[in-house]
C-alpha cells in the first residue's frame, strides 16, 4: 500500500481514525523522506495554533534528539503540540515538562521507588493482584471485555498501592485518567468545545485527591504520597501544586499504558498463535522478550515534544531556535532500518533497541521496569491458567494521536 504524502496529515483527527495498516504505510513513507516533515499545528480551540512542527519518524533522529537534550528541551512542553494557557501548569506542569537541573532533583525524589530492587519488593503484591484478576475472570466467564476485566486493574491497583491511594478512590483516577489522556476521544469529551474545562476539571479532582491525602500521611508512612510530602528540593518543600502535578503524573502514566501494553500483548498474541506456542514452551526464559516486543509494536505513548533551544543540525537536517518538534515513538519502532520485517510481531526478536519507553536520556520512562513486571507477571497467570485466552475481534481503538489506546476488546477462553 502507497500512500501520496500530500495524502497525510498527522495533526487531523482523521487521519488517526484510519486504519492501522494504512497508519503504518503512510509513516513508512514519512520515513522515506530525505527529512523531517513539517505539519501545521491543529486547532484544538482552548489554546493558539504555533507555527507547527517537525515530525521526527526515524529511530535515528529520535535516539539523537533524545540524547540532547540542551537542544531539544522538554520545559516548553512534551506532552502537548501547543503552548498550553499557564493555568494548565497547575496541574500539568510536571518533571516530564521540566529540564535539567530540576527535572534531575524532582526524579531522584521518586526514582528509588522504582528501581528494579524496589520493584522486586512489589512483586508478591503484583501476582497476588494478577491472580484475583483471572479468579474473576474464569468467573466472569468468556465474552467479557478485556480492558476492563483484565488490563485495567492491575497498573491501577500497584500504582494506587504505591502512591498509598485507598481503594474507594480508585475509580476517580481510572475515570481522570481516562479524560486527561483522552486526546479529544469524543466518549471522553462529548464537546470539544468544553475540552479545556474537562481536562483542568479531571487535574483539579486528582489534585483534590493529592492534598487529602497529603494531609492525612503520617510522618512513618512509606507510601510515594508521604515521600512527595517530606521532600526537600533546594531546601524548599514541594508546593501543593508541584505535589498535585507530580501526583498526576505518577497515577496516570503508571495506569494508563501499561493497560495498554496488556491489551496490544493479547491481540498480538491472538493474531500470532505461533508466538504465544514459543512463548508457552519456555515462559521464563523469552519472557522478557515478548515484553519488549508487545511495547515495540505497542508503543502505548506514540509521541512526546520537544523544542529546540539553539540553531542545531541533526542528521543532516537544519532546525532553528525555537522550532518544535514531535518525537514519534511508534513510527521510530518500525523503522526498516533498524528492525528486519518490522511489522512482525517477534518474541525472538535481537535487532536494535525500541524506544517504546523513551529515547535514551533524562527522560526515560521512570516506570519501566514496574512495566515490565507488571506485563510478565499478568502474562504468566493469563497463559498458565488460560492458554487458549484469545481478543475477539477488532479492538476499540481510542482517537488519539498521543496514546495509542485500546478502550475494549473482547475476550474468549
Amino acid at each position: 500500500m502507497t500512500i501520496p504524502l500530500a495524502d497525510i496529515d498527522l495533526s487531523d483527527m482523521a487521519f488517526w481514525e484510519r486504519p492501522m495498516a494504512e497508519r503504518e504505510a503512510a509513516f513508512a513513507v514519512l520515513r522515506a523522506q530525505p527529512g523531517p516533515v513539517r505539519f501545521p499545528e491543529p486547532d484544538i480551540g482552548f489554546a493558539p495554533a504555533g507555527p507547527g512542527y517537525y515530525a521526527l519518524v526515524r529511530h535515528a533522529d529520535i535516539v539523537g534528539a533524545s540524547r540532547n537534550p540542551e537542544v531539544f528541551c522538554s520545559g516548553q512542553s512534551s506532552t502537548s503540540i501547543h503552548d498550553l494557557p499557564a493555568e494548565f501548569n497547575e496541574y500539568f506542569g510536571s518533571m516530564i515538562n521540566m529540564d535539567d537541573p530540576r527535572h534531575a532533583r524532582l526524579r531522584r525524589i521518586v526514582s528509588r521507588a522504582f528501581t528494579p530492587k524496589m520493584i522486586k519488593q512489589f512483586e508478591d503484591d503484583v501476582q497476588a493482584e494478577a491472580t484475583r484478576i483471572v479468579d474473576g475472570l474464569v468467573a466472569k466467564g468468556p465474552g467479557c471485555d478485556f480492558v476492563t476485566e483484565v488490563a485495567a486493574r492491575l497498573p491501577l491497583k500497584i500504582i494506587c498501592d504505591m502512591m498509598g491511594i485507598p481503594e474507594e478512590h480508585y475509580q476517580t483516577v481510572f475515570d481522570a485518567s481516562n479524560v486527561i489522556l483522552s486526546g479529544g476521544d469524543p466518549e471522553f469529551i462529548e464537546d470539544i468545545s468544553r475540552a479545556a474545562e474537562l481536562l483542568l476539571g479531571a487535574g483539579q479532582r486528582l489534585q483534590d485527591l493529592v492534598v487529602s491525602l497529603a494531609d492525612a500521611a503520617d510522618a512513618g508512612d512509606d507510601t510515594l504520597i508521604a515521600a512527595l510530602t517530606r521532600a526537600n528540593i533546594d531546601g524548599e518543600k514541594l508546593t501543593m501544586q508541584e505535589l498535585g502535578s507530580f501526583f498526576i503524573l505518577l497515577v496516570v502514566a503508571g495506569n494508563e499504558t501499561t493497560r495498554n501494553a496488556i491489551s496490544h500483548g493479547l491481540h498480538l498474541f491472538t493474531e500470532n498463535p505461533d508466538q504465544r506456542e514459543l512463548l508457552l514452551a519456555d515462559f521464563d526464559g523469552r519472557a522478557a522478550g515478548a515484553v519488549e516486543e508487545i511495547v515495540r509494536l505497542a508503543s502505548p505513548v506514540a509521541w512526546m515534544r520537544r523544542t529546540v533551544t539553539r540553531d542545531h543540525e541533526m542528521n543532516g537536517t537544519h532546525y532553528r531556535e525555537g522550532d518544535k518538534v514531535l518525537l514519534y515513538y511508534w513510527a521510530a519502532n518500525r523503522d526498516e532500518d533498524v528492525f528486519a520485517d518490522p511489522y512482525r510481531f517477534d518474541i525472538l526478536r535481537t535487532d536494535g533497541p525500541h524506544v517504546g519507553f523513551g529515547g535514551p536520556g533524562p527522560h526515560f520512562c521512570l516506570g519501566a521496569h514496574l512495566a515490565r513486571r507488571e506485563i510478565t507477571v499478568m502474562f504468566r497467570e493469563l497463559f498458565t491458567r488460560l492458554p487458549q485466552l484469545r481478543s475477539v475481534g477488532e479492538p476499540d481503538r481510542l482517537r488519539s494521536s498521543f496514546i495509542n489506546g485500546i478502550k475494549r476488546m473482547r475476550c474468549d477462553f
